[in-house]
């Protein structure tokens, strides 16, 4: 029987604990994709408690906790920050089985030098011994990224934003990594919310420049996308929880989403479809890289986003189809000539070979793995979840071009996800190596490996130039 969570944790042979502890485990991180806050980056207080840290924005944890019968106070309430940690540690002695268990274990080892199984009885001694870490390392957002070993992190960002913080982090010098912004242009795009023609009005303010049509909105981001390039933005990130098809007008439904009137789908999709292709062209033009994640359905519980606003945990997978709305959209943008190196994600795994496919459709000489398929996302990026997409990518692709592992976090203790993917990826390749499957070639296993984990990532987003 082996320890629990002990050095080779998740390496089941000895050519996956090889992989890992000479190639994998000490490379750098490129989080390119995060729902990190550059202000508590700028800031950099000191952190209160662990439970401020863990807890706090992690809706995972709060899925969890629900599920386990947890009243919202100790979740997202009122109660005491060490009330709500001894809650999470009563639920989390028992989740046998969910990713959580072994995350949070991760992040108390790594980050607070705790090893202890974290059970109902050991919360407060647990809560106690970590919180004085904190006060002796003066544990803040720089702490937790440079001692990361992070190359590059980027945030996201609206286009109104003034990317101020990314400005002062930058002259403030205190955190190691790059910190870019990344470009979200979800509200301009999402015309059927109530809150699109006050956006509009936002956007035309941050831009400079008036909006009273179709072909106005479209200016009016380009002009932000050159704002954003020049603070060295390199990606862009859309939410496409449903892939939008082409056949409505989109200049009518700008009309009369700004007279606040009913938008039909036809028009609706057809907005999205068309600003998305007219927003591939000047990524394309700029070098950037475009990420779809796709198949989300958000916001189920009515009454708690009421109570809570989005991203607070009652976001589910959406089962709709993808494969011909997702091929018309990318092919429209190919013949155009200006589709952009592009990352797919699905959060449902049922279309784990739908993107697999798509993805030979459009590739190109020139660029390794131009089209990508993303990581295991959100409810995927867990060892099953993980596996599904690496076998599917190597099944139908090329897996050594792959860009790896990013957080899609809220949290400044998620970069030991990024030790949980490279565990995942090293026995999986190991076991490839151990059963026959591949050679034992020393050199190519490590060029895999270490390409795989940051390599890859660096060259594909072009941050270093």
């Amino acid at each position: 029987m082996k320890k629990f969570m002990d050095r080779d944790f998740m390496l089941n042979s000895e050519t996956a604990v090889r992989l890992y502890e000479n190639y994998a485990k000490d490379m750098p991180i490129c989080d390119y994709h995060c729902h990190l806050s550059p202000k508590a980056m700028y800031e950099d207080k000191q952190f209160k408690n662990v439970a401020e840290i863990l807890l706090g924005g992690d809706h995972y944890k709060w899925r969890y906790m629900r599920s386990c019968g947890v009243d919202e106070e100790y979740i997202t309430g009122g109660k005491k920050w060490r009330e709500k940690f001894e809650a999470f540690c009563a639920c989390l002695q028992y989740a046998i089985g969910n990713p959580l268990y072994h995350w949070t274990h991760l992040e108390l080892s790594r980050y607070f030098n705790i090893n202890e199984t974290v059970t109902a009885e050991r919360a407060g001694s647990i809560y106690s011994a970590a919180n004085k870490y904190i006060e002796d390392t003066g544990m803040s957002p720089s702490y937790l990224i440079n001692n990361s070993n992070v190359a590059y992190v980027c945030t996201t960002d609206d286009p109104v934003d003034d990317l101020k913080y990314h400005k002062k982090i930058a002259e403030k010098g205190h955190i190691k990594a790059k910190v870019l912004p990344a470009f979200r242009p979800d509200a301009a795009i999402n015309i059927e919310k109530s809150s699109f023609a006050p956006y509009i009005k936002r956007l035309s303010k941050a831009a400079g420049t008036e909006i009273k049509s179709f072909k106005d909105v479209v200016a009016a981001l380009y002009l932000r996308i050159e704002y954003f390039h020049a603070a060295g933005c390199r990606v862009s990130d859309h939410a496409l929880d449903k892939v939008p098809a082409f056949g409505g007008s989109a200049k009518k439904a700008f009309k009369k989403a700004i007279a606040g009137m009913p938008v039909s789908r036809e028009d609706t999709e057809a907005y999205k479809a068309e600003l998305l292709c007219a927003l591939a062209a000047k990524y394309a033009e700029k070098g950037w890289v475009m990420q779809l994640h796709m198949s989300a359905m958000r916001n189920n519980n009515s009454v708690m986003f009421k109570k809570l606003g989005p991203d607070t945990g009652f976001d589910s997978i959406y089962d709709g189809e993808i494969a011909q709305n997702l091929s018309r959209l990318l092919d429209t943008m190919n013949e155009n000539g200006a589709l952009p190196k592009t990352i797919l994600y699905t959060l449902n795994p049922k279309d784990n070979y739908v993107l697999g496919t798509m993805l030979g459709n459009f590739q190109s000489a020139g660029v390794k793995g131009r089209l990508q398929f993303g990581s295991g996302w959100w409810f995927n990026d867990q060892r099953d979840g993980m596996e599904a997409q690496l076998r599917a990518l190597a099944n139908l692709g090329a897996l050594p071009n792959f860009v790896g592992m990013l957080t899609d976090s809220r949290s400044f203790l998620s970069y030991t996800r990024h030790e949980y993917f490279r565990r995942i990826l090293c026995n999986l390749i190991g076991g490839w190596v151990e059963n026959g499957e591949f050679p034992d070639d020393e050199k190519t296993l490590e060029k895999i490996v270490k390409d795989i984990c940051f390599e890859n990532a660096e060259k594909y987003f072009g941050f270093n130039k």
